[in-house]
């Protein structure tokens, strides 16, 4: 069986394949496809997933594999890669620069690593078992933020949540220093990195929360659902990503209200 550090480089050298495909397409005309959930694809999604999904079949044929462009294969196996090939597609079609390619892998349904590449910015954030998160190589902290009144909090956009769940979000970001949207991926990245201290959303699929729980965890954060559970492929969407523990209980006070 191979180590997690082997898995690990296998996926930053397939990343160092797909960035590429990315920036060809990115600030180029490009034709985008509605999904059914109304959600946008582009041929860079597209391709980028083919690439990962093929090479993951030939080097590890009996690992299962849950994207987020094609079907799953064999997701129940004790070791499943997970692929979000753009995080962040409108940003992709809009040109902002924060989307990212999200790779991890889980072993019996908990993600034990996880690899962001943020190619137009020449970031990649990586975080293996045992070890701290790096940026580029170089380890990275989140910030020292325990108190609610002192943080600053994200989210992707409004939209996300449903009138209940904003209820709470509202309420949260209101007793924040202050709240920001827009961000995809690339929140996670700022909060393992210190500069963003919490990051509070819904209507996530597998596939955009699995490969950044290690990055937060790993540079001294704390993520799980609105209920302080660990998260997993089966998780309802809903996650708290803090920079400290004590940070994190307190947005767990509020959250854990409405969780049910």
């Amino acid at each position: 069986m191979n180590s997690f550090e082997d898995y690990c480089q296998f996926a930053s050298t397939t990343l160092d394949e797909t960035g590429p495909i990315g920036m060809h397409y990115f600030r180029q005309p490009i034709d985008i496809v509605q999904k059914a959930d109304a959600s946008p694809v582009t041929v860079a999604d597209i391709e980028i997933e083919a690439m990962i999904r093929d090479r993951i079949a030939q080097t590890y044929p009996s690992h299962g594999i849950l994207g987020e462009e094609q079907a799953p294969v064999n997701s129940s196996a004790e070791l499943c890669w997970v692929i979000d090939p753009i995080d962040g597609t409108r940003s992709f079609i809009s040109g902002i620069p924060l989307w990212g390619t999200l790779i991890a892998l889980l072993k019996d349904a908990q993600p034990v690593f996880g690899v962001m590449d943020v190619p137009a910015l020449g970031e990649r954030y990586v975080a293996t078992p045992g070890r701290q998160t790096k940026r580029n190589g170089e380890v990275i902290r989140t910030s020292r933020c325990d108190d609610l009144r002192n943080c600053n909090m994200f989210a992707t956009s409004p939209d996300m949540f449903s009138t209940t769940e904003f209820q709470v979000f509202d309420s949260l970001s209101r007793r924040a220093r202050f709240r920001r949207y827009g961000g995809d991926c690339y929140n996670y990245a700022m909060l393992a990195a210190g500069k963003i201290d919490a990051v509070v959303e819904a209507g996530l699929k597998p596939y955009d929360y699995l490969p950044v729980v290690p990055i937060v965890n790993g540079a001294g954060g704390l993520m799980t659902d609105w209920n302080g559970n660990p998260l997993t492929p089966s998780s309802d969407g809903r996650v708290i990503a803090a920079a400290t523990p004590a940070l994190h209980r307190a947005l767990l006070e509020e959250t854990t209200k409405m969780a049910d």
